[in-house]
């Protein structure tokens, strides 16, 4: 692995504790103006400063976040369908390197779709993708994503995560399950949660600390942060559970105190 690489992983993970909080806003590329993202800036720019890395889209980065934010971004550069479409998540690549490279990006998020009948397009996609960015050092996050007849246990996404890290990713993005454990040791590279749909905040928040206690780095939360009723209080409760070892229990505590 190359200095810059290197340089680029570490504004992602921190070095400190090799841990992450992503906040994911990259919905409007096949959701639209999501409940909570109306304004994207207005509900992501006072979060920001609780957050390690901001995942979003090109145009979202563009529009909404002024260049002199300093928050390293993981930029979507997957895309194609839309939630109304009949093949969801039968994605492609949407945004060259170049542009992901003019952007500053510190990494980029391909989505896979194991499983379906066009996996084999996805997974090419990626690999394609990691070949281009490699070729300048740049992290590439695999998002396993999930179609709406998969199911995820650990079976399917130690497969999904296994394969995205065996095709050359750098950073796997999963869903928590039971036997998580499972899936972080059979993958070799490190392991963010999704967020998934929003939850009830203590789920959500327990949800988190069991994922870190099974070995994931990090979580990449979006719709249990930007659709909670308090948004900055959940933001802090997850950097917490993260950042400084708390519990779920103490979490919410800080969850409800900022309210």
């Amino acid at each position: 692995m190359d200095w810059g690489m290197k340089n680029r992983l570490s504004k992602i993970i921190k070095p400190k504790d090799g841990h992450t909080v992503m906040l994911a806003v990259d919905h409007g590329y096949f959701m639209g103006p999501t409940t909570g993202l109306e304004n994207l800036g207005a509900m992501v720019n006072p979060l920001l400063r609780y957050a390690d890395t901001l995942m979003l889209t090109r145009g979202a980065l563009r529009n909404y976040i002024a260049p002199e934010v300093d928050i390293p971004i993981v930029l979507r550069v997957s895309g194609g369908t839309s939630i109304v479409g009949k093949e969801l998540l039968h994605e492609g690549t949407v945004v060259s390197i170049e542009d992901a490279i003019r952007l500053n990006a510190s990494g980029v998020a391909y989505s896979i779709l194991v499983g379906a009948e066009f996996e084999r397009d996805t997974l090419l996609g990626m690999t394609q993708y990691i070949d281009e960015a490699e070729r300048y050092g740049i992290p590439v996050l695999a998002v396993t994503a999930v179609g709406r007849d998969m199911v995820k246990d650990a079976k399917y996404l130690s497969l999904a995560s296994r394969m995205a890290a065996e095709l050359g990713a750098t950073i796997v993005k999963t869903y928590f399950c039971p036997g998580f454990e499972k899936v972080v040791d059979s993958c070799p590279v490190p392991i963010v949660i999704a967020g998934g749909k929003k939850t009830p905040e203590k789920e959500a928040l327990q949800m988190a600390y069991d994922a870190i206690q099974a070995g994931a780095i990090g979580v990449d939360m979006g719709r249990n942060i930007f659709q909670s009723e308090n948004p900055v209080g959940m933001m802090k409760a997850v950097q917490v559970i993260v950042h400084k070892k708390a519990t779920a229990k103490e979490a919410f505590d800080i969850f409800n105190e900022k309210k």
